[in-house]
């Protein structure tokens, strides 16, 4: 059974939020934009899914006082993943595609100013030979990045291009972790997102141009930094290589910094004719747990909306590129 992206909606990327951690102020809109959208209430979601993390909100089961978005009665069909959504979406698609529902929602949110997110990103680390000496996540990546300008992979003129093409490179900017600039490092960022999918036949019930989604895999690397090769991103490589990535228009890449995209570009080998993130990305608005759910439905947005017949969604978890999910969408 064919799975349909048929809904997306996401919050304002902001700095900060008034707002609790457990996501409600920023759920409630959202959830109310893709109903509209789509004509569904909540009494029409057969399955729902979401992404978020404890660490960051500071306090354990937080993604239950996140179901006060969607109410108390009637019961739902309710599961949670501990990471980015768009592992949330794979759940769901399974669901689907199983013929336990033939709706779903999938959501995710992070309130990153609640806290010191390079310090709470360092806890997904080995806990016996990395974690204890506080490597933050920013230093970290600036690591891979040093790794690829030394072996002649990329260059800083690559990297400043990156983030020109969202219009915030600032090349004489000074140094955050070098070789890391400002502009190479997406923004703390607050928000959520949400996707509603639907089996093919509900979806053309729904929706003009239902974004189909043909392939999706998800494949994870080494959480030993030493023991793998971080200018490259095999878990990547493998995922596209399961996937028919023939015609792709658009590629929407969750990276985080500049020199990631270049990895990802590579991994996938995607041509200079396919357009790269025009939605601005990490780079614009990092919003934890619910940027890579975010690239998904941008690229499904370009069908939705008839300008692209066939996209590239990409998200990412964990440190260096750890873990990846890609997946493809298709009019048909």
């Amino acid at each position: 059974m064919n799975v349909a992206v048929v809904g997306f909606a996401q919050a304002p990327h902001v700095r900060a939020t008034p707002g609790t951690t457990n996501g409600v102020e920023m759920l409630v809109p959202i959830f109310a934009e893709v109903f509209k959208k789509t004509g569904l209430s909540k009494e029409d979601i057969g399955f729902w899914c979401s992404g978020s993390s404890d660490y960051l909100a500071g306090r354990a089961f937080s993604f239950i006082a996140a179901v006060d978005a969607i109410g108390a009665f009637p019961p739902i069909h309710e599961s949670h993943v501990e990471m980015d959504a768009a592992w949330a979406l794979y759940e769901a698609w399974l669901k689907i595609r199983m013929g336990e529902a033939d709706t779903a929602l999938v959501y995710g949110f992070g309130k990153s100013s609640a806290g010191q997110l390079r310090r709470v990103l360092s806890l997904q680390l080995d806990p016996y030979t990395v974690a204890p000496l506080w490597p933050d996540s920013v230093s970290i990546a600036a690591l891979q990045a040093r790794l690829g300008l030394d072996a002649g992979l990329w260059t800083e003129k690559d990297m400043a291009e990156v983030a020109a093409r969202i219009g915030k490179s600032d090349p004489d900017g000074p140094f955050v972790a070098d070789p890391l600039r400002a502009h190479d490092i997406a923004p703390i960022t607050d928000g959520a997102s949400v996707v509603v999918l639907a089996s093919e036949e509900r979806a053309r019930d729904l929706v003009d141009h239902p974004a189909i989604i043909s392939g999706i895999e998800h494949r994870v690397d080494s959480a030993v930094l030493g023991a793998r090769d971080l200018t490259r991103s095999p878990s990547t490589e493998i995922a596209a290589n399961a996937l028919d990535l023939d015609g792709v228009e658009l590629a929407e890449l969750h990276s985080p910094f500049t020199h990631q995209e270049l990895i990802l570009r590579s991994a996938l080998g995607l041509g200079d004719d396919v357009r790269i993130t025009p939605s601005g990305g990490a780079l614009a608005g990092n919003p934890m747990f619910a940027a890579g759910l975010s690239r998904i439905g941008e690229a499904a947005s370009a069908i939705l909306e008839g300008t692209a017949t066939k996209t590239l969604a990409h998200a990412t978890s964990g440190p260096a590129l750890q873990q990846n999910l890609v997946a493809v969408l298709e009019a048909r």
